[in-house]
């Protein structure tokens, strides 16, 4: 729970949602975030509320990501290169938390029970299976990038941040709609957002979306981006309740993975080629 102080500082309402997108920050990457108060700043963050700016945390998060693909694009490396580069950067920026959660659901899922699923989730070893989601998902995301250069050019960097916006706030639907499937895991530990939270960080992404309205994104694909990628990860929460009878840090990472590529994959499926 948050703590308000005494003096002037209480006065600020905008204070408190300050600190929960310095602690979304800290969680999520491994940039340098100050700490604004409010409690260890080692701590996992209390997910009942903080999770309602992620969004905007996903935004910054994309921003040096975004910037290497227009310096790329522009120092006319070609669209390849400039996707390659991007998601390097987007990969160092965030600690690769989200592909490896994709891996792990990956390999788990196959397990025989719902046990062994997790149990195979938990070892830091690497299987067929997360390999060959790891590459597809890094070369679905590249040829994304590397096609949304092509047809709109500068406004791909657009799309990227977009996409990292929502696809984080696709991300929160296991976590709200699922208990953790492991008592002593991470996700357990964080606490479950509240629908309120959900409520809040959808908000702030349909926000953003109109946002990026004017920046040459075709209406209708932006339209079925943001219901692609709640779609993809709703399919992804379905199957972990019934693989593994709830949510784990590891499928709320697959979910923003999943919900990433379908975000970008329905928006280039309405640009013209």
């Amino acid at each position: 729970m948050n703590e308000r102080p005494s003096g002037g500082e209480a006065d600020w309402p905008g204070r408190f949602l300050l600190r929960d997108l310095a602690a979304c920050l800290r969680f999520y990457s491994r940039l340098p975030v100050p700490h604004l108060g409010g409690g260890d700043p080692h701590a996992a963050p209390d997910f009942a509320t903080v999770p309602r700016v992620l969004p905007i945390a996903g935004l910054i998060l994309a921003l040096p990501s975004a910037a290497a693909l227009l310096a790329a694009w522009g120092l006319g490396l070609g669209p390849f290169i400039a996707a390659v580069l991007a998601l390097a950067v987007s990969v160092a920026v965030t600690g690769a938390l989200h592909e490896d959660g994709l891996a792990d659901v990956a390999d788990g899922f196959g397990g025989a029970t719902p046990a062994r699923r997790l149990e195979i989730m938990r070892d830091s070893r690497i299987g067929a299976y997360g390999a060959t989601a790891l590459v597809l998902a890094l070369a679905l995301r590249i040829g994304a990038l590397a096609t949304l250069l092509d047809r709109v050019a500068a406004a791909a960097a657009v799309a990227l941040l977009l996409a990292a916006a929502l696809s984080r706030v696709a991300a929160l639907l296991p976590m709200v709609l699922l208990g953790p499937a492991r008592p002593g895991g991470l996700s357990a530990s964080v606490g479950r957002p509240t629908r309120g939270t959900l409520g809040t960080a959808a908000g702030f992404g349909l926000v953003l979306t109109l946002l990026a309205l004017p920046f040459g994104l075709p209406p209708h694909g932006v339209l079925l981006m943001l219901l692609l990628s709640g779609l993809a990860a709703l399919a992804l929460t379905r199957l972990a309740a019934a693989r593994i009878g709830g949510q784990t840090g590891d499928v709320v990472g697959a979910c923003q993975q999943v919900a990433e590529i379908a975000g970008l994959l329905g928006l280039i499926a309405c640009l013209p080629a």
